[in-house]
């Protein structure tokens, strides 16, 4: 059975830090390009960031250029989402998901790419408040 399971979430004050982990079981992440989205209460879902399979550019939604930073770890099968000046804006639950693109070195983080991605995490919630 393909799982995707998130963890690191919580509550955390403007301008902290969380650092949020998309663990795989029953398959290798490698094989994936891995996205991070985000849903906010009474909002669409929105493309965060994404790591291509292999080599190509982490893409990242203008909103959180330069906060935060996506990485992968082969071998614990498990990407990573580091989250610094944190805003309230920030404040949703943060979805990780598996898909293959067209080519290993792409990886685009929009809702029109949603599709491409067949494998979600249950969601991890993270609230930013003082």
């Amino acid at each position: 059975q393909l799982q995707l399971v998130e963890s690191g979430g919580g509550l955390v004050q403007p301008g902290g830090s969380l650092r949020l982990s998309c663990a795989a079981s029953g398959f290798t992440l490698d094989n994936y390009a891995i996205a991070w989205f985000r849903q906010a209460p009474g909002k669409e879902r929105e493309g965060v960031s994404c790591i291509p399979r292999t080599g190509g550019r982490t893409r990242y939604t203008d909103s959180v250029e330069g906060r935060f930073t996506i990485s992968r770890d082969n071998a614990k099968n498990t990407v990573y989402l580091q989250m610094d000046s944190l805003k309230p804006e920030d404040t949703a639950v943060y979805f990780c998901a598996a898909g293959t693109f067209p080519h290993p070195t792409m990886c685009v983080p929009t809702i029109e790419a949603i599709p491409l991605f067949d494998s979600w995490g249950q969601g991890t919630q993270v609230t930013v408040s003082s």
